[in-house]
C-alpha cells in the first residue's frame, strides 16, 4: 500500500530516547502521525486538517 505522505517531519524538541511521533502532510490536506519507533513500518493516524487543529487545541489548553 502506497502512502500519501512523502516527506515526515520530528520535532527539535524530542528526546534522544526515541519516544518520538513525526508528523506529515499529503497533497490531498490530510495530516500523517506515525511512531518513529517503528521506523516508516508501523500504523499512520491520518487526520484531516480540521480534526488535526481541534487535536492540538486540546493538548495545548492541557498544559504540559
Amino acid at each position: 500500500m502506497d502512502s500519501p505522505y512523502e516527506s515526515w517531519r520530528k520535532s527539535s524538541h524530542s528526546a534522544p530516547n526515541g519516544d518520538c511521533i513525526e508528523v506529515s502532510r499529503s497533497l490531498q490536506g490530510t495530516i500523517g502521525v506515525r511512531d518513529t519507533k517503528q521506523h516508516g513500518t508501523g500504523p499512520i493516524l491520518d487526520f484531516t486538517a480540521r480534526e488535526w487543529t481541534f487535536f492540538l487545541q486540546t493538548i495545548r489548553s492541557r498544559g504540559n
